[in-house]
């Protein structure tokens, strides 16, 4: 398995109770890939530096995965189809960090 990291930005209006449900949502899609979630970490609401589907804010997530190769692409499929996230990065971590 390797290391992943996921940079992923929420819609702003979601509220507490919609953010777990989210929070939730995801971690069972990543386990049902075949991937662990390592951490999960919330950023806050912030400003987006330019409009994104009309947006001018987010709430953003940092997620440490482990997976197998062919996890990212899929999840990259999964997470492009959900509505309520706005833009997201998937990117391989080196193994020296």
């Amino acid at each position: 398995m390797a290391s992943y990291e996921l940079v992923f930005i929420a819609q702003p209006e979601l509220d507490e109770e919609g953010l777990t449900a989210l929070l939730d949502k995801f971690t069972n899609m990543v386990q049902g890939l075949g991937a662990q979630v390592a951490q999960i970490e919330a950023r806050g609401k912030r400003q987006l530096a330019y409009p994104i589907r009309k947006y001018r804010e987010g709430y953003y997530y940092v997620v440490q995965l482990e997976a197998g190769p062919d996890v990212p692409a899929n999840l990259n499929r999964a997470l492009r189809l959900d509505e309520q996230i706005i833009r997201h990065l998937i990117v391989a971590k080196d193994e020296g960090e």
